[in-house]
């Protein structure tokens, strides 16, 4: 196989960019990421890849829960803010304010504008990544807003 061709294709495919948590008592972590899509009406599914050697992926196999929240277009350093590892001080996580979710009490950057929390129905560990098949049970919208997409940041991840 051509490796350049696969990366530049795989490349290509679109994705938006998100903050994902999960915690387990005071435990708690916090990433950016990528790989995200809906994958089922009814009932309401999403499937993401979660790094399999990273705390978030330890502590959503452990709770079988996690949150999801979009990042508006602007919003590209905070994304950078969540490549590093997670730093709690009192209501902030990575120098960014969060609220309790309403169903799990899962972390929520309020400063995002659209937010779900999900429960895990399959998780399938293939490769570096799992697939994480979870229902949404909660969703919110702080406001309506244009995403955050990879292929504005410059940045990628993929191929």
């Amino acid at each position: 196989m051509d490796q350049e061709a696969k990366k530049k294709a795989l490349r290509s495919f679109t994705y938006g960019l998100y903050i994902l948590t999960a915690q387990d008592g005071e435990d708690l972590a916090a990433g950016t990421v990528n790989w995200v899509t809906q994958a089922s009406f009814q009932p309401p599914l999403i499937a993401l890849g979660v790094k399999r050697e990273s705390h978030l992926h330890a502590l959503i196999a452990k709770t079988g829960r996690l949150a999801l929240m979009t990042l508006r277009a602007d919003q590209k350093a905070i994304a950078q803010d969540f490549f590093k590892p997670t730093k709690r001080e009192g209501n902030t996580l990575n120098g960014h304010p969060f609220e309790p979710s309403p169903t799990f009490g899962l972390p929520l950057l309020t400063e995002l504008p659209y937010w779900l929390e999900a429960e895990v129905r399959a998780l399938l560990a293939l490769g570096d990544h799992s697939l994480v098949v979870a229902e949404v049970v909660e969703a919110g919208v702080r406001e309506e807003a244009k995403p955050l997409v990879m292929w504005d940041t410059g940045w990628f991840y993929g191929g």
